[in-house]
Formats: structure tokens, C-alpha cells, sequence
């Protein structure tokens, strides 16, 4: 028998309506007709329990053949203007394709402003990256690290452009693969292709094989710590299901059966440096988009699949430990005392109404840790189907 994620009085039919409900400012909700399960006869999905079909485009549909060139393409470094770096070197597949830093560095080596977000199960993200409402699609987001220029990730500009796409056309296993991935096509190997074979590779990365998920199935027991960390998390006692209360512990969500798709975004209180709810410059979430007061530090809601593995926390890396991050969601938020950055997050005008103090002894909190790491999924970690094809 499958367990319900939610104990006591909580159904799992309440999924649906706490995943639209969200929890925060800065969210739209928009009616989307085009999800397709746009796949041909070579793709199965293979599932985790409780998942849902996942969407897909209807100009890029998943096959198998597309699947393993973009995962060559995203350990190449011949994609980068340099030839220095590739995807795979801001996303580990032991850290769960994120990079152990607070921000990450580009070929040039200049940094990012937030941290490597992981790339499991991104197939159900309504929006990409930690604040950006416009890039709805794996495809058009592929597009930030390959051209962006502030901050430079891949370098690819119109001075390099030709030569790196040479690389390619030059390397028969590649025109080869190019081929049987977009059979039909006079000149198979382009940048249109190689974004739809990399957004292939990373739509086509589920994880949903971690303990919670064996639990879930009836396959494995949880320590008394673990459970009582799942109930914690499930009920109003520490309100984390508010934002992560999906099948992928997060509260944007789009799948192929999806029509009504919320995208809240949300300020947890991280800064306060006026006093009037700033954030640092250019970091400032939705903020830098709407130029609206109310979106002012709103970030996308982390999925907290593998959160163990993932530190530094938050979208800049401010916080180490999971430890830390829930005694600042305990506070109601972040007081910084000192520094540049100096404020009372606790008193930010536009932080989220649910994000208030939660009183948390030692136990609870160790419980609680407990708990997300049974959302560590290790096949995804160690499977060859999505590690370096080069090593």
C-alpha cells in the first residue's frame, strides 16, 4: 500500500490545492494548452511513484538518441568559447548537479550572482533559474549560460560563434549522432539542436528514487526521527509543506496534465538592508524583472529533493547547513548585525506572511533534518545514464 505523504488529518488529495495555493507574493497564474507527452517510440518515462507525466514541447519531442547526445554535450567543454568549461562544470552529478559554492565561476572566471541550482527533475519547473518569470522553457533557458554576458558562463558570442559550432561539424562521432537525433535535417548540427539535445538531457533527469520515495511505496520503514521529522514537515507545527508540498518539494509545478499553472515566488526575509525590505543589488529576485516594490527579494521556492547534498543554501549561498537554515526559518527570518549587508530581515515589509516564528526545540529541528535526508536520492547521484560519457 502507498502511504500518503500527509499524516493525520491531511489527505494526499490536498497535493493539488496546496501546490495552486503557494505561499507568497510575486506568482501568476496562467492557463497553458500546449503540455504535450510529446515523446517517440525509443522514450520511456519509467516514472517514480506519484510522479506525474512530465511536458514537453511540441518542436522538441524526447528520444533516446537525443537524449544521450545532450548528455555528451553537457560534459563537453568544447561548448564554451574558450574550450575550458562545459555545463557539467557548475553542475556535479554527486552534488546533484549543483557545485558546492555559494556562486559559481565562468570560463572567463568571472562569478555568478547566485548559486548553481540542481537540474533533477527541472522537467516540472513552470520557470527556470531563482528569479526569472520569463524563462519558461528548458530550451530558452539554455540560452543564459551559453550567451550571457553579465556574467559571462559559457562565453559563446558572435566572435566565437562559428568556431565553436565548427568543433562539432568537425567531429565525426558527433555528426553522427546530430544525424540520428534530428533524422531529416540537411544540417543536423546547430546551436537550435544542440539547446533541444541538452533540454532533452536535463527533462529527461528525473530523481525519485530516495528513501522517502521507498517509504512511500511500502518498501522501506523510516527511524523514529525520520518520522517524526515527516510529521513536523506535513503539519502547521513547522509549516514546511506551505512551499514544498509536492511530489518535488516545491510549490511551482507543470506537468502534461497540467492547465492551471502557479508560479509564486517568494521573500523569506534574508535581508533587510534599509530597513525598508532592500536586497543586495542586482540581487534582488523578481525585483530586477517587474520593477515592482512588492516583488522586492521574491525567489523561486528550492525543490528540497536531494537538499542534503546541495549546501550552501538559499540563492546566494549565504547559509551552510540544513541546520541553519532551520533555525532561520524558526527566527521568521534573518538579523544581520554587522557588515554591508546589515539589517532585520524579520522586519522585512515584503517578506512572505507565512514566514513567521516557529517554536522549534533542538529535538525537532535534528527530526526535521532527519526527515530531508530521506529525500536524498543516490541512483541519481551514481547512474550512469546521466554521468561524464567522456570518463
Amino acid at each position: 500500500m502507498k502511504r500518503s505523504p500527509f499524516p493525520g488529518a491531511f489527505a494526499a488529495a490536498t497535493l493539488a490545492s496546496l501546490v495552486l495555493a503557494g505561499c507568497g507574493g510575486g506568482g501568476t497564474s496562467t492557463t497553458d494548452t500546449s503540455l504535450t507527452t510529446n515523446t517517440d517510440a525509443s522514450w520511456t518515462w519509467n516514472l517514480p511513484v506519484n510522479f506525474a507525466t512530465p511536458a514537453v514541447p511540441i518542436d522538441n519531442p524526447m528520444s533516446e538518441e537525443k537524449f544521450q547526445l545532450g548528455r555528451r554535450l553537457f560534459y563537453d567543454t568544447r561548448l564554451s568559447g574558450n574550450g575550458t568549461q562545459s555545463c557539467a562544470s557548475c553542475h556535479f552529478q554527486n552534488l546533484a548537479f549543483t557545485d558546492g559554492k555559494a556562486v559559481s565561476t565562468g570560463s572567463t572566471g568571472e562569478l555568478t550572482a547566485r548559486s548553481a541550482m540542481p537540474i533533477a527533475n527541472s522537467a516540472y519547473h513552470p520557470t527556470l533559474t531563482w528569479a526569472n518569470s520569463t524563462l519558461t522553457s528548458l530550451e530558452k533557458q539554455m540560452e543564459t549560460p551559453l550567451y550571457g554576458t553579465n556574467p559571462v558562463e559559457l562565453g559563446i558570442n558572435d566572435s566565437n560563434k562559428a568556431t565553436v559550432l565548427q568543433r562539432f561539424q568537425d567531429d565525426a562521432d558527433y555528426t553522427a549522432r546530430f544525424a540520428r537525433a534530428f533524422p531529416g535535417e540537411a544540417s543536423p548540427v546547430s546551436f537550435s539542436n544542440i539547446i533541444k539535445a541538452i533540454a532533452t538531457f536535463e527533462r529527461g533527469m528525473l530523481s525519485g528514487d530516495a528513501k522517502y520515495d521507498r517509504y512511500q511505496k511500502g518498501t522501506t520503514t523510516f527511524s523514529a526521527a525520520e518520522e517524526r521529522g515527516r510529521n513536523l514537515f506535513f503539519t502547521e507545527k513547522a509549516e514546511c509543506f506551505h512551499c514544498h508540498g509536492s511530489f518535488n518539494f516545491n510549490d511551482q509545478l507543470k506537468h502534461a496534465g497540467s492547465r492551471i499553472v502557479e508560479t509564486p515566488f517568494h521573500n523569506t526575509g534574508l535581508y533587510n538592508i534599509d530597513g525598508q525590505g532592500a536586497f543586495p543589488l542586482l540581487n534582488r529576485g523578481i525585483f530586477e524583472i517587474s520593477g515592482k516594490a512588492e516583488d522586492m527579494g521574491t525567489f523561486r521556492a528550492q525543490s528540497l529533493r536531494n537538499v542534503a547534498v546541495t549546501a550552501p543554501y538559499m540563492h546566494d549561498g549565504s547559509i551552510a547547513t540544513l541546520e541553519e537554515v532551520l533555525d532561520f526559518y524558526a527566527a521568521g527570518g534573518r538579523n544581520l548585525t554587522s557588515g554591508p549587508l546589515a539589517g532585520d530581515g524579520r522586519a522585512n515589509p515584503y517578506k512572505s506572511d507565512l514566514i513567521s516564528r516557529i517554536d522549534l526545540n533542538a529535538q525537532e529541528k535534528a527530526d526535521l533534518v532527519a526527515f530531508l535526508k530521506t529525500l536524498t536520492d543516490d541512483s541519481l547521484l551514481t547512474s550512469s545514464r546521466f554521468a561524464n560519457p567522456f570518463k
